[in-house]
């Protein structure tokens, strides 16, 4: 079976308390339970993780190597800030969907450099919890699947 890591980053366990200007109400929980449901109308598994850690969400990509399909990762700041994460990423030479519930680019100048960008196939941002589904469906196609 097809089977995808959503990861997610720095601070992400905050969502829905954590400036839900910015990152609307959803909680984490709400979004994995989103994924999970659009997983199942696709017809394929997830992994659904979460660190604070860049260490751990390293490891976790090394881990997907040969237990997954593709990658859709939310790196929150680690997106601007890890060349670590990046090289994961690039190693393990699977798919990678780059995701941010913000829209990233009307933000902060700090925000505007991703070096997760050099990794993946593409990036979708501004869309809110709704990205998610956004990047299960990205990467489904790009994998050939269809429902």
């Amino acid at each position: 079976m097809t089977s995808i890591l959503i990861l997610n980053g720095a601070n992400l366990n905050m969502l829905g308390t954590r400036q839900p200007e910015i990152y609307g109400s959803a909680t984490l929980d709400d979004i994995k339970s989103l994924c999970i449901a659009k997983a199942e109308e696709m017809g394929i598994g997830i992994s659904f993780q979460q660190s604070n850690s860049e260490g751990a969400l390293i490891d976790e990509v090394h881990m997907a190597k040969n237990h997954q399909n593709g990658i859709i990762v939310n790196a929150g700041a680690y997106t601007h800030t890890s060349i670590a994460l990046m090289d994961a990423l690039i190693s393990v030479d699977l798919p990678v969907i780059e995701l941010h519930l913000s829209n990233i680019h009307a933000r902060e100048e700090f925000r505007h450099k991703s070096y997760i960008a050099n990794a993946a196939i593409g990036i979708i941002c501004g869309f809110g919890a709704y990205g998610y589904e956004l990047a299960i469906d990205a990467m489904t196609r790009h994998l050939g699947i269809k429902r």
